[in-house]
């Protein structure tokens, strides 16, 4: 089964409500959508257990029967810590737990270079400072791992086992543009995809979304 990393913000009143503007029904009704075309493309989910868009979007794609939700969690953190995320790490859906399995990803500066790459796809809902730095984080690595920088060789086995970008299928970056304010990412952003091998796909509503993952 293939894995999708959601990446998502995690303040949904700021950004969602504040920022884009979109009414709480509007937002939940577009939540549902989302989650229905991911629990009927046979995809399974991997996200931190944090608040915010992405373990909204994980309750309820268990809820409508959805197969598998991995939760990545540093672990191994000495600096910050992982108390803050135990109530969501032992969040239940329907009396079960809602996470199948749970990845240690190392420390919170490893988690944030990582957290990318740990799905064989991205769904990207919605550009933050914590967003923003784990695709670019993803990208570069991936470069890395591709053998684009001379003298560095970084096998993805060596960062971390569980990577899966660019295993299964051509790496690829689903970015739901009706959670972004501009649409799409910057002219830069999308110039050096292209020049690393990164497959960039704008994701307009659910049905593109369910009819994209289908097609893997």
């Amino acid at each position: 089964m293939l894995r999708l990393t959601l990446i998502g913000p995690g303040d949904i009143d700021f950004h969602y409500y504040k920022l884009l503007g979109l009414k709480e029904s509007e937002f939940q009704s577009e939540l549902e959508k989302i989650a229905k075309a991911l629990s009927e493309s046979e995809v399974g989910l991997e996200l931190l257990p944090d608040k915010g868009v992405s373990i909204e979007i994980a309750k309820l794609y268990k809820q409508r029967g959805g197969k598998e939700v991995i939760g990545t969690v540093p672990k191994s953190d000495k600096t910050f810590g992982i108390k803050h995320l135990q109530p969501y790490i032992n969040t239940k859906v329907k009396g079960k737990k809602l996470f199948d399995k749970i990845i240690n990803s190392g420390d919170w500066f490893k988690h944030d270079l990582i957290k990318g790459l740990l799905g064989d796809a991205v769904l990207y809902l919605g550009s933050s400072p914590g967003t923003e730095g784990e695709l670019n984080y993803a990208t570069y690595l991936f470069k890395l791992i591709q053998g684009m920088k001379k003298y560095v060789e970084t096998p993805a086995e060596k960062i971390h086992p569980e990577i899966r970008a660019n295993k299964n299928i051509p790496y690829t970056y689903f970015i739901y543009s009706p959670f972004i304010k501009t649409g799409k990412l910057s002219k830069e952003t999308e110039a050096y995809l292209e020049k690393i091998g990164i497959k960039l796909e704008y994701i307009k509503n659910p049905n593109k979304l369910k009819e994209k993952l289908q097609n893997l």
